[in-house]
């Protein structure tokens, strides 16, 4: 599809708003003295829309617009019931719509929009919108499978997009204080990476719980709400939450919290594709010598390796290892028995090892990241555990906002922490682990008559070229099969 060729008025606008700082030093009299303290111009403001106005999506778009600075033209969503109903209460104006694509086929001026819906969604309405030239904020993970995440990234370069995920932490700035901690080599040679997580805490592990219409909600969208994953009858509690567990709608503990989690190694190691993967899962029995076994959901723990060739800022090569459903790794000797490892209680954390100390933090959220430094020589430097942020979710919103303002290319664009030149190969690398773990599950009955799991191995990875080189029935999972009528 064609990029949308916008009219002479919202062309115009777009154009004041990007040349807005040359513009505004041609005003003999100051615009705030015109339009009183705070005053913005219309024609200065950014046109958003929100595809997913609930949950997570409303404080997307409330933050999005910046204490109402920016404004907020359309609200899409399946079900105006549940959550969504407080950004309706928060933008009145804001015209309402339950397909995200006749809401940007009709709302021709939006200028950016955040995506907040289900991880399965997250690429089919980025497309759509980077199709017509809107500027994308899109929930973590980026994407639902590799081969989007590579799609989204290329697509926003292109199509000179400015695109930010919702990885918010890595605006955190105390990230600067554990980036030091790598650049100056206090850690010595750094060689692993240990990463755990206490999720999930949705139900996940068992069958896909049966299908019953009756009890569909009558607000709810649900053939929208399912988007590309194949036609089944409404599934009650997939929406609006436990939808994360299951392959066709989630990503898993990894999907949740992975971009968190994953993003402060691979950021300040300045890490690239993976070179491999592989992994174990839990499993559950209900019965003697026989596990539970059901591919279409994420199990309920998983322990994961990947190794990365050495880059610049890490001389060496690295293992990363992630364990999730509780498990953590062990407590290091160098870092005293009463302390916790990254966050509190050590339910979630990053552990960066070298030969001379460790760094420990929390997950990468907006909860405190908690950084911490012990050498072996006995040197210690501990981060606030308090941190004092003037703006939500450390202005990741605002950031992308103003960078959309300025213009793709702009030094506003090239800040942002998360654009997708950025959060694609990390997202990919967050992806890996899903495709180890789905690989972990392939069976197939043997020459005995017996069901054998053939993915149970160490799968090589040629990121350049997205394939699994050792394992071909692997490379399923790099994408995934699209309902007609939306595919990527």
């Amino acid at each position: 599809m064609k990029k949308r060729k916008t009219g002479t008025d919202s062309t115009s606008r777009r154009t004041f708003i990007k040349q807005g700082a040359i513009a505004s030093s041609l005003f003999i009299v100051p615009r705030h003295v015109l339009g009183g303290p705070g005053f913005l111009a219309p024609s200065d403001q950014l046109v958003l829309a929100a595809i997913g106005a609930g949950g997570k999506g409303r404080s997307d778009i409330r933050n999005a617009s910046v204490n109402g600075r920016e404004r907020v033209a359309a609200l899409c969503d399946v079900d105006f019931s549940g959550s969504a109903k407080a950004s309706v209460e928060t933008f009145p104006d804001a015209k309402r719509y339950h397909d995200y694509r006749e809401m940007l086929d009709k709302e021709k001026d939006i200028d950016a929009v955040t995506i907040s819906t289900p991880d399965h969604v997250h690429a089919p309405a980025a497309v759509y919108a980077m199709q017509r030239g809107v500027h994308v904020y899109v929930q973590k993970p980026m994407t639902h499978n590799i081969r989007e995440a590579r799609l989204l990234t290329e697509m926003a370069r292109t199509n000179k997009i400015v695109s930010q995920m919702g990885n918010q932490g890595g605006s955190n700035p105390l990230l600067d204080m554990v980036q030091e901690w790598v650049n100056s080599g206090k850690l010595g040679e750094i060689s692993k990476v240990q990463i755990w997580t206490n999720r999930p805490v949705w139900p996940q592990g068992f069958a896909m719980p049966e299908p019953t219409p009756s009890e569909k909600p009558e607000d709810l969208y649900w053939n929208l709400w399912l988007g590309p994953a194949e036609y089944m009858d409404y599934t009650p509690k997939l929406h609006p939450f436990n939808w994360r567990g299951w392959w066709d709608f989630g990503t898993g503990a990894l999907g949740d919290v992975g971009c968190h989690l994953i993003d402060i190694p691979f950021r300040t190691l300045g890490l690239k594709y993976p070179k491999d993967a592989e992994c174990s899962v839990g499993a559950m029995y209900t019965q003697m010598w026989n596990a539970e076994y059901h591919p279409e959901g994420c199990p309920p723990s998983s322990f994961i390796t990947l190794h990365f060739d050495a880059t610049e800022k890490s001389k060496s090569p690295i293992e990363m290892t992630w364990s999730d459903g509780g498990i953590r790794p062990a407590h290091p000797e160098i870092i005293p028995a009463d302390h916790d490892i990254g966050g509190s209680n050590s339910a979630n954390g990053v552990l960066i090892i070298g030969d001379k100390g460790i760094i420990s933090t929390n997950i990468n959220d907006s909860s405190p990241l908690m950084p911490k430094l012990y050498l072996k020589d006995g040197t210690t430097e501990f981060g606030p555990e308090v941190e004092e942020n003037e703006e939500p979710e450390y202005g990741h919103h605002r950031k992308w906002v103003d960078a959309c303002k300025a213009g793709f290319g702009s030094k506003e664009h090239k800040a942002l922490t998360s654009s997708f030149d950025y959060a694609g190969p990390m997202t990919e690398t967050v992806l890996m682990g899903n495709l180890a773990i789905r690989s972990y599950m392939l069976r197939r009955e043997n020459s005995d008559g017996r069901m054998e799991f053939f993915g149970r191995k160490k799968l090589i990875w040629d990121g350049d070229n997205m394939k699994i080189t050792n394992l071909e029935e692997a490379n399923q999972f790099v994408t995934r099969t699209y309902r007609e009528g939306w595919e990527v």
